[in-house]
């Protein structure tokens, strides 16, 4: 399976959280095939917003929430 990641970000109501004020002005930057090219994406879309505190973009794991039983420990 490939391991695929999502970059999104926009407004939060605190920077120490993920909150986001407003989910329809969430910005979707894109999916990617694999972290490293996520991260290049994420820190590309970050450096846009670098002066605005408020503002943050974040990369999901989606191959985890689509495979959530390839994280779970196997039983001993």
């Amino acid at each position: 399976m490939s391991k695929l990641h999502l970059v999104f970000g926009g407004r939060v109501a605190d920077p120490r959280t993920l909150d986001f004020d407003d989910l329809r002005s969430i910005e979707v930057v894109g999916i990617f095939p694999d972290y490293a090219s996520a991260e290049k994406a994420w820190r590309a879309a970050a450096q846009r917003t670098v002066d605005d505190a408020e503002m943050k973009y974040v990369v999901v794991h989606l191959h985890r929430l689509l495979e959530p039983d390839l994280l779970a420990k196997p039983e001993a």
